[in-house]
């Protein structure tokens, strides 16, 4: 029973190679057991230059309202305060907060021009 257990394992390992997938722009190599591996031979033909990059001083994105998209108006105690909800990009994504109207109003009044 050992014997050809052995013998199967022998054939089934001669058949098996290793797998390579990529995801993306990585390249991955599933290695089994019986996989390989050879030394690594020292080549300057495999030397990469690092390409020289620009960094900003100030690596910060600009914060810009877009629009109002909404109004609500909060009751507390004794008094009421206006808010509106400000649409902002950063990078082009959206976000919205919810943001005192005379406070907008007060910093970007080219909102409010069309109301």
């Amino acid at each position: 029973m050992l014997i050809a257990q052995s013998r199967q394992k022998s054939y089934a390992y001669q058949r098996r190679k290793a797998l390579e997938f990529e995801e993306g722009e990585h390249v991955f190599l599933k290695v089994t057991p019986t996989t390989r591996l050879r030394k690594y031979t020292a080549d300057a033909s495999h030397v990469l230059e690092p390409e020289p990059i620009q960094v900003k001083e100030d690596p910060t994105l600009p914060i810009i309202p877009v629009r109002i998209d909404d109004t609500s108006i909060k009751r507390l105690r004794r008094k009421e305060v206006s808010l509106v909800k400000v649409a902002w990009s950063r990078a082009g994504i959206e976000e919205h907060t919810w943001e005192l109207e005379l406070d907008m109003q007060k910093d970007y009044p080219h909102l409010f021009s069309g109301n």
